[in-house]
Formats: structure tokens, sequence, C-alpha cells
């Protein structure tokens, strides 16, 4: 049996994140495929964190600049080294091609770290989305880690575009893999609440993301002209990990509710009339308005909420594009039960035409097999990615090394 170690960034809460959701699915998608896996990570593991030992994954603790990887690498001889985030890759790449070069190496994005870190600076500057500075040194941090991977799994069709467009990124290196969603059946439907039954709006994602946090805080801007449109109706607001600038904000008069973390997502999404996602900057798939759509909730949101998802006319619900848009979208949306069913019926087809796991799961089995049968071709072919390997091992290693000879010193001093 091959094996297929996963060096996280943080071990997976798919209750809390889309990250933990994208890399349950990966695990899931791999066991499938018959790997054996082992997940390491420098991180601790959380209440939140999911049990991996229920789906059969050894999970193993690993430390930076430390040699103890090494042995650890060597011993499990891997097929496939799947890095998390771009950053894992810079940590542990170079002991990884050291100790396992016939390793494939494959690097989730997760998203593109460097277009929401742009973005968000934007926001912060109050600046347009003409003046977006993309050539950032975590651009270029994140696209040579591209480069020195034999494959890139990209969550978006967005971003899937942009690295070849902007960035020239050869489309063998690359993958689109997005978050998998099984569309409800017509039987299933049936079974969710209708327009009249559900009531007040919703607000899903945790506050260690910033663009959720930020959502939160223009919520509470619009909210008061949404309320007095709608009196009575409430914003529950869901999400783990609230600071104390969040929690002040909870206003039971005004029906703005700061609910925190819920242990049953489908419950809170199938009652709720509308959800609410107005995010001014971010990247990849946002995961709560998927999880919408497949709880037949539909969404107002702004096109970088949509991004990867539909465009303004297909999306499952509204696109708005400033705060008096995103007032009137929401009450509109919210009272007209027949254009609430119109946007409920696009959800469900966008997840079923887009977002099913057997419209991709075949396609990356036979990528990975070619890949694996002719990795070093495969290499060759990739120029860019050797010259950087080359350059960025040396200096990887010798600076790893540095770090790792001065903690040494630390510790026999003490």
């Amino acid at each position: 049996m091959s094996t297929l170690l996963i060096i996280g960034h943080t071990f997976p809460e798919p209750s809390t994140t889309a990250a933990g959701t994208r890399m349950m699915q990966l695990i899931e998608l791999f066991s499938e495929m018959g790997y054996k896996i082992v997940f390491a990570s420098t991180a601790t593991e959380t209440n939140r964190s999911e049990d991996l030992a229920v789906k059969d994954v050894q999970t193993v603790a690993i430390r930076l600049n430390d040699a103890s990887f090494d042995e650890l690498i060597s011993g499990l001889n891997p097929s496939i080294v799947l890095f998390d985030r771009f950053v894992t890759e810079e940590q542990f790449g170079w002991r990884v091609r050291e100790n396992c070069p016939q390793a494939m190496c494959i690097l989730d994005t997760e998203d593109l770290h460097f277009l929401r870190k742009a973005r968000e600076e934007l926001v912060l500057q109050g600046d347009s989305n003409e003046r977006l500075n993309l050539n950032t040194e975590t651009a270029q941090r994140e696209i040579a880690s591209i480069y020195r991977c034999d494959l890139s799994l990209i969550i978006s069709k967005y971003e899937f575009e942009l690295l070849q467009t902007r960035f020239n990124i050869p489309i063998g290196i690359l993958f689109y893999l997005p978050l998998f969603y099984k569309a409800p059946t017509e039987e299933n439907r049936s079974y969710l609440p209708a327009f009249p039954q559900r009531q007040h709006f919703v607000k899903m994602g945790n506050f260690k993301h910033a663009p959720n946090k930020d959502s939160v805080f223009l919520l509470r801007e619009v909210w008061p002209e949404i309320r007095r449109h709608l009196p009575g109706v409430e914003l529950h607001i869901y999400g783990d990990y609230a600071d104390k600038s969040v929690s002040e904000l909870n206003d039971p008069q005004m029906g703005f509710l700061i609910m925190g973390w819920t242990e049953d997502i489908s419950a809170v999404l199938k009652n709720a009339r509308i959800c609410l996602a107005p995010l001014r900057f971010g990247a990849g798939l946002k995961g709560k308005i998927l999880d919408a759509m497949n709880h037949g909730t539909p969404i107002v949101t702004t096109e970088i909420g949509a991004e990867g998802i539909a465009d303004n006319q297909g999306f499952p619900g509204r696109v708005s594009d400033s705060h008096d848009k995103l007032i009137q979208d929401a009450v509109q949306l919210y009272q007209d039960e027949n254009q609430w069913t119109i946007a409920q019926g696009k959800g469900f087809q966008i997840l079923y035409h887009g977002f099913a796991k057997e419209l991709f799961d075949g396609d990356l089995l036979m990528e990975i097999e070619h890949i694996r049968g002719k990795l070093e071709a495969h290499r060759n072919r990739n120029f860019v990615g050797k010259i950087l390997w080359r350059e960025t091992f040396l200096s990887a290693k010798f600076k790893s090394k540095w770090i790792e000879l001065k903690n040494s010193g630390s510790s026999s001093d003490s």
C-alpha cells in the first residue's frame, strides 16, 4: 500500500472552517484511492479538531528546523507528500526532496494567500480594486512554492485562470479541485423548510478568519436600515473564536445577535431565510456560502463572495456592490417568495453541475498516476521549478541547519 504524508498547517476543524472541510475531503479522497495516510503537523490539536484516528489516519507531531523530521520521512518513504498551504512547503519541502527525492509533491493552496492579503490591504487603505497590487513578496513566495511542487490543487476557477493568465503558470502543474458538495435530491429537498416556515437572516464563519470578522463590522453598519424595513426580523451571527470587539456588537434590542459556535450548522441554515455574507476581501471559495446553497438558503453577498461560484446573473441570491444595494437586495429577497424560490433552485443546480465529487475524483487519480509514472520527465518540463528547487534547496537547507544548530546550542547551555 502506498503512503501519503500530509504536512498540515493546522489540524483540520471542519465544524469551524472551510479549510478543515477541505482537508477532510482530501483525506477521504486519498483513502478511497487506497493510500495509507499519515498526518503530521507542528500545530497542536484543539477541542474542535477532527478525530483523525476514526478515519484510520495516523497523526504525528513534528518540529520546525529539526532533524527528527528527516528520520520520520525516511522511515515512512511516502509515495506522495501533500503540503497544506505554501508555508508548510517552504518549511519542509527541502527536507522532503533531500530524503525522498522520488516522492511526488502536491501543494493544496486552500486559497491564494497573496490575493487575499492584497485585497485586505486595499480595504485597509480605502483604495479601489483597480489599484490591487499582486506583485508582493507573498505572491513571490507562494508562486515559487507552486513551481517547486509537481502539482498544485487550486480551489477556485477564478484563481486557476489568474495563475495562468497573469503569472503564466504552466497548466501541467495545476489542477482545479473545488470543495465537494452533494446537492440534495428532489426527495430530500421536500424535507427542507419552505419560504413561509423560514425566518431571520444568518451570518456564519469563524472569527479567526479576517474576512469574516470584517464582514460582521460591515453588517453592523447596514443592519439598522435593514431592520427599519423589516421590523422584528433578526440577524443571527454564528462563528467560533469571537473576541471582545465582536462580542460587544451583540444587541438584542436591534435583533443583532452574536450567537457563537453551533454544533448543528445544518439546523441553523435550513431554518434561516437568507444568508448574509458581505465579504469585502478574501480568496478561494467561501465554504459557508456553499453550505447555505446546500441547505436551500439564498445568499446576499459581494463579488468576492460569489467569486468561483457563479456570475452575478447565475448566483443563487444577490451580488451587491455597495451598502445601499446590499440593504435593498437583502430586504427584497427576504420578502419576495418567487425570487427566493428561483434563487434556491439556482443554488441546487450550481452544486449539482459544478461541485459534485464525481466530477473530479477520477480525473485527479489519473493525473496523479500519470505524473508519478513519469516524474522525472514531468519535472524536466518544469524548468523554472528546477531552478527554484536548486536555489531554494540550498538557502532553506543552510538556514534551517543554522537554526537547528543554534537551538541545539541553547538547549545544551541550559
